[in-house]
């Protein structure tokens, strides 16, 4: 891999909203429909509720995630856009912005990051197997779906 840059960036800029609906027409190819119906607002992704992420390749976006706080403890994360697009996949690049993704939610106090994912992604679900996290009960926006995974981990 040559250089990746991984930088902070608003939900609304042009390369997340860009690397946002691609993630969305994957989601919708697996799964049918709009690909993903969990309510987002950008403001849930602005420091210190939370954060966005964007990847560059060579100067070029490939990849994106971000966390928003859940709950109110303000101890827990939930992961939302994981997304690496085609071009990059394979080169560590998800591996990268997940950790970056864990590290700015440790930098604002969050304890625990967790996720929601469908079985019908299995690239996702050995990236997060991978890097230690296990499966929790089911939450969120789809949790009384039957192809839900929901995996969390310690920060």
């Amino acid at each position: 891999m040559t250089e990746l840059d991984i930088r902070v960036v608003p939900y609304d800029f042009p390369d997340a909203r860009e690397l946002v609906v691609a993630a969305l027409a994957d989601l919708a190819q697996r799964y049918g429909g709009v690909g993903d119906e969990t309510p987002v607002a950008v403001s849930e992704f602005a420091p210190p509720a939370g954060a966005f992420l964007v990847a560059y390749l060579d100067g070029l976006p490939v990849g994106c995630a971000g966390w928003r706080s859940h709950g109110d403890t303000g101890e827990i994360a939930e992961l939302k856009r994981m997304y690496v697009s085609p071009v990059a996949r394979g080169r560590g690049v998800a591996r990268r912005v997940l950790a970056a993704v864990e590290d700015s939610a440790r930098e604002y106090g969050r304890r625990r990051l967790i996720l929601e994912c469908g079985d019908r992604q299995p690239e996702a679900i050995a990236l997060y197997k991978g890097s230690g996290y296990e499966r929790i009960p089911d939450f969120g926006y789809y949790r009384d779906q039957p192809d839900v995974l929901s995996f969390g981990r310690s920060l």
